[in-house]
């Protein structure tokens, strides 16, 4: 049976992901810098997946990402059809609500595509 997708801008932001689970920090004031190399979700346009490597930069405040269920989090976007835009954000949204960090920047830089690819930055505050 072929998916179909929807072509929506707002697409793959209303679908209920995976928690993000913390754990509690013991230091104040340095960066923590996570690399994620194999994100991949799908183009909601084609159904052809996309590629991409998400940098994670941040400052703990209280709480710190636990990096097993980061990486459940990111694999739950494999099947998901999403624009790069919307996953960048999204995973800056999630991270937010559950970690709490002093600042955050989600960086992805998603692979060629016919001939074009794409960086995409987001930040909090």
């Amino acid at each position: 049976m072929e998916k179909t997708y929807k072509n929506s801008a707002k697409e793959g932001l209303d679908i209920k992901l995976p928690e993000i689970e913390t754990f509690k920090n013991q230091f104040k004031n340095y960066k923590i810098t996570i690399s994620i190399p194999e994100f991949t979700s799908i183009c909601p346009k084609t159904g052809n997946p996309d590629f991409g490597t998400i940098t994670i930069e941040y400052q703990p405040d209280k709480d710190i990402i636990e990096l097993k269920s980061l990486k459940i989090y990111i694999q739950s976007y494999r099947d998901l059809p999403i624009f790069y835009e919307n996953s960048v954000n999204l995973i800056l949204k999630d991270i937010v609500k559950f970690c709490k960090p002093v600042w955050i920047k989600v960086k992805g830089e998603f692979r060629p595509r016919g001939g074009i690819s794409s960086v995409v930055e987001a930040s909090y505050p």
